[in-house]
C-alpha cells in the first residue's frame, strides 16, 4: 500500500474516478493539488481532444494524475436492429418536437484499436494511465510500462482481476455492483457475479500480489477507512465528485443528485447498451419493451445521446446519463479542494 503512494506521490489515498460526463481536467488538478490522484476520461475523446485535456492538466498541476480509457469490443451494426431501437425511441423525440436520428453510429472507438490514442500516451506519457472494460494488447502494456507510465485496470471479479496482475498492471480498481457509471465487466455477455466493493476488495487482496483500490459506494472518510482496513491501497470515488465546482455535470444531474432520485440509483443497459448506475429518471425507466432488441454499444449511446439533448433543449433533463452511484445521497456540494480537506479530516479521525 505505502509503495504505491510514494510511487505516485500521494499524500492521502483518494483517487478521484474519471466518471465520464462529469471529470474535468480542472477536477483531476484541483484533487491532485490536494493530495490524491486526479483522473481525466478520455474513453470518448478523440487523440486531439485527449492531449488538449492533459495539456490542460499539467497546465494546472506538477502532481500525478490518471487517464482512463475504454477497452471494450468493438460494436457489430445491426442496421435492422438500430432502425427498430430508432422507431422505439421515436415518441419520445416527438415529445420535444424532434426528429430521431436516420442512422445510428459507433461514436467513439476503442482503445484496443485506437492507434491515434495509444501514440499520444506513448508521446505524452502521463503519470498513470488505467484500463475498464478490459485490457489492451500486451504491447500497448509493454509499451506504455517502458514509458514509465503506472498501469491500473477495473476488475468486477476475481477472474478479472487475475487477468489484470498477468497483464503487468502495477494495481486493479476493485469496482463493486454499487459504483456509479458503465459496469467495468469484460464481456457483458457473461454472468455477472454482481459482487459488492468490500466483498470484491478482500478477494481481490487475498489472491493478488498487486496493491488493490476500492471503488463503489465510497463516499466519506468512514468509507475510505473501511476499504484501507479490509487491505485496500486506496479508495476510488467518483460520485462523490459529481457535486464539485469543477465538476462537468449539468444542472439538471446536480438537481436530481440533490433529490430524491439519487435514494434510488439503478443499473441499467438502456442509456448506452451496457449495464451502467444511474440515478432514476425518465430514462432509466424506459422499457426496453419486447420485440426491440437494442442496439450494441456504443451504437446505442448515439441515441441516447441525440434524446437527452432533444429534451434539454426543451428544459427536461430527465433523459440525461445521470451516473452515480448506490451511496449518492452522501454527496457534498464543495469544491474539489474543500472535499479532499473534508475527506482527509473524515479519515484520520476514522483510523484514530
Amino acid at each position: 500500500m505505502i509503495q504505491l503512494l510514494e510511487r505516485l506521490g500521494l499524500e492521502v489515498p483518494i483517487i478521484q474516478a474519471p466518471m465520464a460526463g462529469t471529470s474535468t481536467p480542472a477536477l483531476a488538478a484541483a484533487v491532485s493539488g490536494a493530495g490524491g490522484l486526479g483522473s481525466i476520461g478520455v474513453g470518448a475523446a478523440t487523440a486531439e481532444r485527449a492531449r488538449a485535456m492533459i495539456d490542460a492538466v499539467r497546465q494546472r498541476t506538477e502532481r500525478a494524475f490518471n487517464v482512463n480509457v475504454f477497452c471494450h469490443q468493438p460494436a457489430v451494426a445491426d442496421a435492422a436492429r438500430e432502425a427498430a431501437w430508432i422507431e422505439r425511441l421515436r415518441p419520445q423525440f416527438e415529445r420535444y418536437d424532434a426528429e430521431p436520428p436516420a442512422r445510428l453510429h459507433e461514436i467513439y472507438t476503442s482503445f484496443l484499436f485506437d492507434q491515434p490514442m495509444q501514440a499520444l500516451l506513448l508521446e505524452a506519457a502521463p503519470p498513470v494511465v488505467s484500463f475498464h472494460f478490459g485490457l489492451p494488447p500486451a504491447e500497448v502494456i509493454s509499451a506504455l510500462k517502458a514509458k514509465g507510465v503506472m498501469l491500473f485496470a477495473s476488475a468486477t471479479s476475481l477472474g478479472e482481476g487475475r487477468q489484470v496482475e498477468a497483464a503487468g498492471c502495477d494495481a486493479v480498481v476493485a469496482q463493486g455492483w454499487e459504483a456509479g457509471g458503465h459496469r467495468g465487466v469484460f464481456d457483458p455477455d457473461a454472468p455477472d457475479d454482481q459482487l459488492g466493493t468490500f466483498a470484491l476488495t478482500r478477494l481481490l487482496v487475498r489472491h493478488l500480489s498487486i496493491p488493490v483500490i476500492a471503488a463503489g459506494g465510497i463516499m466519506d472518510g468512514a468509507g475510505i477507512a473501511a476499504a484501507l482496513t479490509l487491505g485496500a491501497a486506496a479508495a476510488q470515488l467518483g460520485t462523490a465528485f459529481i457535486a464539485c465546482d469543477e465538476s462537468d455535470a449539468d444542472e439538471g444531474h446536480r438537481a436530481a443528485l440533490a433529490s430524491e432520485a439519487a435514494r434510488h440509483t439503478t443499473m441499467t443497459p438502456v442509456i448506452s447498451g451496457r449495464p451502467a448506475r444511474a440515478l432514476a429518471n425518465r430514462f432509466t425507466a424506459f422499457s426496453l419493451g419486447p420485440g426491440a432488441p437494442q442496439p450494441a454499444y456504443p451504437i446505442a449511446y448515439d441515441a441516447g445521446k441525440a434524446l437527452n439533448a432533444a429534451a434539454k433543449a426543451r428544459g427536461d433533463y430527465g433523459w440525461g446519463a445521470q451516473w452515480a452511484g448506490q451511496a449518492a445521497p452522501l454527496s457534498r456540494a464543495l469544491p474539489a479542494e474543500a472535499l479532499m480537506r473534508v475527506l482527509e479530516a473524515e479519515l484520520a479521525e476514522a483510523l484514530s
